[in-house]
Parts: C-alpha cells; structure tokens; sequence
C-alpha cells in the first residue's frame, strides 16, 4: 500500500494511526500542502479534489477520505477493532468522531484559513481567532459528552483506542498549534494523553514522520 498524505495534515494523521494500530506496512509518498503540490497533475490524477491522504491499494484502487479509509483498514484487517461490538456502541462512536471530522475540520482546514487570507483579506490574527472560534465550539460539546456518559473509559469509548479517539487526537495537535486554550475541556486533555503513550498515536505524530519540518 501507499499513502499520499502530508505530515501535519490531520486527515493524514487519522490514517497513520489505523495503519500503525492495524500493524500494516505501507509507503510513505509526501506533498506539501503549504507548497499546493496536492494541486498538481500528478496528484490530482489520483485525487480529483486535491485533497490529503489518498490510499493506493496493493491492487491499485485509490481510496480518497480518511474517515473511509480508516473503515476499509478496519475490514481490512479486523483485530484490533476500532469500532466496539454492539450498533448502538457504534453509533456513539461514530457521532464522536464525526463531530470532529465533520463539525470542526472542514470549516479549519488550510484550505479554508487560506481563504480566509487571500482573498478575503484578512490577516493572520483573525484566521487565528476563526480557527481557536470553531475548536472553542465543539470542544465544549465534545468535553459535556466524553465527562458525562458512562461509556468513556481511558478512551473516548472504553478502554481501547478507536475510531472516535483516531479523530480525536490530530484536532487536538491541531489546537495546540494554533494555541487554543485547552484549560476548560480536561476529559478531551486526559484521553488526549493516553492515546500518546499508545506507540501507534506516537509513531504516527506529525513530527515523526519523513517530511515533518521544524
């Protein structure tokens, strides 16, 4: 398998950790997103969005979307599970981690932040504050759900790594980088936690990768 993904990228992150989590080897290909290398024929060959990880099957298919990727890797190789046994675990899961995937990210991607310097104008201080607005959001929604229902164990769900802390753990990264305040939300922080001391969360950390820059 190969993985065109870049190093900070979060999407690309989620599927790192599956991978690492799932014990499969894949090769690594890098673009720089900040360098608009996903924007190139090459690239978008692959991809017709432009837009990070892309996984290149054994076989040849290509599967854009992490989210759905992170799923095939699960089928692909069941054990360890990232989704929990019953359907009704699994919806909560699933709602955990679309509130990242599908609530935070896309309104904080680079794509929009870039939009919202050129060519609307605005400077770095407000593409800083738009970024820290949206994780303040639903943050506080993901911190009420994760203190207060009885499934969250060390994890998001129980006490294994799954689907919803795979999501989890880059907008975290994420928030660090552009200095939110995580003060107010101590569940996402201690599950945040955990997840790092999982080698598979390690290993696949933005600054461990082949093309992180300091």
């Amino acid at each position: 398998m190969k993985l065109h993904n870049y190093f900070r990228s979060s999407t690309s992150y989620r599927v790192r950790i599956a991978l690492a989590l799932k014990g499969l080897a894949y090769d690594y290909v890098a673009y720089h997103l900040r360098k608009g290398e996903q924007r190139g024929a090459a690239y978008l060959a692959l991809n017709p969005q432009g837009l990070v990880p892309t996984l290149e099957t054994d076989g040849g298919a290509l599967l854009p979307q992490s989210l759905a990727i992170v799923e095939y890797l699960d089928e692909l190789q069941p054990d360890p599970p990232l989704l929990p046994a019953t359907p009704l675990e699994r919806a909560r899961v699933r709602s955990l981690a679309y509130a990242v995937a599908c609530d935070i990210h896309p309104v904080n991607n680079l794509r929009v932040l870039q939009y919202l310097v050129a060519p609307l104008g605005h400077d770095a201080a407000v593409q800083g504050e738009w970024f820290r607005h949206w994780v303040a959001v639903e943050f506080a929604a993901l911190e009420k759900r994760l203190s207060e229902e009885p499934e969250t164990g060390r994890f998001c769900h129980g006490d294994r790594p799954g689907l919803a802390d795979i999501c989890l753990v880059p907008q975290v990264i994420n928030g660090n980088r552009f200095d939110c305040d995580m003060t107010p939300y101590p569940t996402i922080r201690r599950i945040h936690e955990a997840c790092m001391a999982v080698p598979a969360f390690a290993e696949a950390a933005p600054e461990r990768q082949p093309d992180a820059e300091t």
